[in-house]
């Protein structure tokens, strides 16, 4: 198994990321998919869309072996949730 060099700072990365996916991703999949999992490759502007990251990940990774994955789910702000929920 190879190991995923990283070569953009964690600042650049989701620069990078949250700005292809606002760009180019955000109105081919808004429509129909919330919650589901984007895994995209800041590099290139592909992407996958699934159910959940691993899938999504594994899949654009498949077609693209160096791609530096960035994650974003559908019509929220986070791609994964701590805590307890929602408080009232």
């Amino acid at each position: 198994m190879t190991v995923q060099q990283l070569r953009y700072s964690k600042e650049e990365f989701a620069r990078r990321g949250n700005e292809v996916y606002e760009s180019q991703v955000r109105p081919q999949v808004e429509q129909g998919n919330h919650g589901k999992i984007v895994a995209i490759d800041i590099e290139t502007g592909a992407f996958e869309l699934a159910k959940d990251t691993i899938i999504a990940s594994d899949r654009l990774l498949e077609r693209y072996p160096d791609a530096q994955i960035w994650c974003v789910r559908v019509g929220h702000k986070g791609v994964h949730r701590f805590g307890v929920g929602h408080l009232q």
